[in-house]
């Protein structure tokens, strides 16, 4: 009993910081907007003010993933959450736009925490129950929404550098927390040997390659997504900045609480089917989502007549929640993949795809910025990543649902193995 205990203590602080640390790397979402007023930044900076905390918290995740193994969770993890304070509070004193690009690249050493957590969860429970443990660990991806419930309140009633001292005591506070009620257990210290150079060489597999593709979507373009989205209800319907937040939240909270949902999903139906119909659902939301509001005139028996056409404030919402849905699901679906692909280098893998979809999350809000400075249409973001969803289509068709047997015997043991049928 007491080492279920400790386990649930385990589960719950660590999904805790985890959910702030989350909510720290997503803080430019919301503090950008003013931020950006107060500069005078194009779209295109804008998208690299946001997205440079997502560089580091993506680059720093395999070593941090190696030193989990090597000297236990716990202490990676108050150790880096306690290693952002100083720099979540230097924000708030930042007046130039170098000043927040170099500190937020400290502040994204808290995205980095996911690759603590997830091994550190696992490791205390029994492998029949890693999976919803894992995946409850996962759903701390919800503070992305949070952040869209603190901070526009903050900004309102005390102006956008009140933020960053609310957070950085916040991250202290969870870091104490997380310390006081987190445990250690020498049996779960792994001697590892691993280097990130040896993790590269998993690229020359074409199926890790194609993972590192679904997961740039389902998780680069939800952090993608859930930094821009504000920002984008401000500018195309017009919303001051508490109602876009609040908005924005419906695409970004069940984005992160659903993640255990789809783990289920993905051990019932298999990732092949689950990963198939999220790519789908993307696709057909993606698009509908990427056409701009149009005016055109047509000429009638009666003279010329104008119609108007696009996604009104509560249509487009609407989109948004399903396809946050659907990349909850999604990022499940694809570690579940690398669990049956590769049993005995999860971690490795898991590592170079984690990163993959990280490193999504930072190139595409500045792509997003690029192109909007470039077309002028707020929606191209949308288009940008139709083309991509597009792509994966393609290329799991190609390499997996071509090859496979749709009807008969042998459908369902494709459906939950399709890398296994020839």
């Amino acid at each position: 009993m007491t080492q279920k205990r400790q386990a649930l203590s385990v589960l719950i602080v660590s999904t805790l910081a985890f959910t702030v640390c989350f909510m720290v790397w997503m803080m430019f979402g919301v503090i950008g907007i003013p931020i950006k007023k107060a500069l005078d930044l194009n779209s295109t900076q804008f998208g690299l003010l946001m997205a440079t905390p997502v560089l580091t918290g993506s680059l720093i995740r395999v070593p941090l993933g190696i030193w989990t193994d090597r000297f236990g969770g716990r202490l990676v993890m108050a150790i880096l959450m306690a290693a952002t304070v100083p720099a979540i509070y230097l924000m708030s004193y930042a007046t130039a736009y170098w000043h927040f690009l170099t500190i937020g690249l400290f502040v994204g050493l808290a995205g980095g925490s996911f690759s603590v957590g997830t091994p550190y969860v696992a490791r205390w429970f029994p492998k029949s129950q890693q999976g919803f443990a894992m995946g409850i660990y996962g759903a701390g991806n919800s503070g992305a929404a949070v952040n869209k419930f603190v901070a526009p309140a903050l900004v309102v009633a005390f102006g956008w550098a009140m933020v960053p001292q609310v957070y950085a005591a916040i991250m202290l506070g969870a870091a104490l927390l997380f310390w006081f009620f987190s445990y250690s257990d020498p049996a779960h210290l792994v001697p590892s040997n691993v280097r990130f150079v040896d993790q590269l060489k998993a690229l020359k597999d074409p199926k890790v390659l194609k993972y590192c593709q679904y997961y740039s979507i389902v998780f680069g373009g939800y952090v993608a997504l859930s930094l821009w989205m504000v920002q984008y209800y401000v500018g195309e319907f017009g919303l001051e900045i508490r109602s876009a937040a609040l908005l924005a939240a419906c695409f970004s909270l069940p984005g992160g609480v659903l993640r255990a949902v789809g783990g289920w999903m993905s051990d019932k139906w298999g990732a092949h089917s689950v990963t198939w119909w999220v790519l789908w659902v993307s696709w057909v939301c993606l698009f509908l989502l990427s056409y701009p509001q149009t005016d055109f005139t047509i000429a009638t028996v009666n003279g010329p007549r104008t119609f108007h056409f696009g996604l009104n404030v509560y249509m487009f919402t609407a989109l948004m929640f399903v396809l946050g849905i659907a990349f909850a699901f999604g990022k499940a679906s694809v570690f579940k993949y690398i669990s049956d692909d590769y049993t005995g280098n999860i971690g490795a893998i898991s590592g170079i795809v984690g990163l993959a979809g990280g490193l999504g999350g930072f190139v595409l809000p500045i792509l997003f910025g690029a192109l909007m400075d470039l077309t002028g249409i707020r929606s191209s973001a949308f288009m940008l990543m139709y083309g991509v969803v597009w792509v994966s289509l393609v290329w799991m068709y190609w390499t997996e649902v071509r090859r496979g047997e749709l009807m008969g015997k042998n459908a369902v043991l494709f459906q939950l193995h399709p890398s296994k049928t020839v």
